[in-house]
């Protein structure tokens, strides 16, 4: 299958995926508390998150007829039905449930295509900040702000090898701190100085696509719709997304949803590897 996507295409992905933000935004805003419930695998949802999941699904189902989507607010095919899948859409409505449910900004609207298990076009839109991380295998990774459109892309590893500037390492808000703190001891004790950015949902991926960060380690659980948006960004910009035993990460491989520990890495040239497998 020729897994080349159309500007066309993914601008109209970008257009959907803004209109799920405006619908989030009205909840977002909206005075009082935000309304919780807890799904059966005890994760919050909230009116926003099925406002958004009722604008992309439909929406991506006109866009390219026959081709499904898995939306993690909609309906789970068996393994058995996803398996004939060799091409489909998968979206996170509102990656960032908790961030957003805290009101402090850090929540996205993630949409990707996969294309036999690999993601070819991937969107994340920041409702907040109206900016959209957008990019594909064919086309390149750009980000779209007030401002317009800038092309982005992952920075080198060779200026902080000197240990004049910080290796810059993005980690999880929530999850996984403790594991975190030994991998940056090890990077510290080999490299030399780190820094370190916390923040939520799929924004994590998307500094290392745009160069503010060097590497994303993620060594707590996720499932497939919070990354495969961001992985497609951050490889169009150069980036690889590697699972812990630094396979590429791949999708829809298997019965269950959720992803293995992964590292999201800029600079594929640097030997990361030998470093983090240590």
């Amino acid at each position: 299958m020729d897994n080349k996507v159309s500007r066309d295409l993914l601008d109209q992905v970008i257009s959907i995926s803004v209109r799920a933000g405006e619908a989030i935004l009205e909840v977002y805003n909206a005075s009082g508390d935000i309304e919780v419930d807890t799904k059966s695998d005890d994760s919050p949802v909230t009116a926003a998150d099925l406002a958004a999941h009722n604008i992309l699904a439909p929406a991506l189902e006109q866009l390219v007829p026959g081709v499904p989507v898995l939306s993690e607010e909609g309906e789970m095919p068996s393994f058995d039905v996803r398996s004939q899948w060799e091409r489909y859409w998968i979206i996170d409505p509102l990656d960032g449930t908790k961030e957003f449910i805290r009101r402090n900004g850090e929540f996205t609207v993630n949409v990707a295509l996969i294309e036999n298990g690999e993601p070819v076009l991937g969107v994340v839109h920041v409702p907040v900040l109206d900016i959209t991380y957008a990019g594909a295998k064919s086309l390149g990774a750009f980000k779209r702000d007030s401002a317009g459109e800038t092309p982005i892309s992952v920075r080198a590893m060779a200026p902080r090898l000197d240990g004049k500037q910080p290796i810059e390492v993005v980690a999880s808000r929530s999850h996984g701190a403790g594991a975190v703190d030994t991998l940056l001891s090890r990077i510290e004790g080999t490299l030399g100085q780190t820094g370190l950015k916390n923040m939520g949902s799929s924004l994590k991926l998307c500094l290392v696509a745009e160069g503010a960060a060097d590497l994303y380690p993620r060594l707590a659980p996720t499932c497939e719709w919070d990354t495969a948006a961001a992985q497609a960004v951050v490889e169009a910009a150069g980036g690889v997304v590697v699972d812990d035993q630094f396979e590429l990460l791949r999708y829809n491989q298997k019965e269950a949803l959720l992803n293995p520990f992964f590292y999201v890495i800029g600079d594929r040239a640097f030997d990361w590897k030998s470093l983090l497998l240590a």
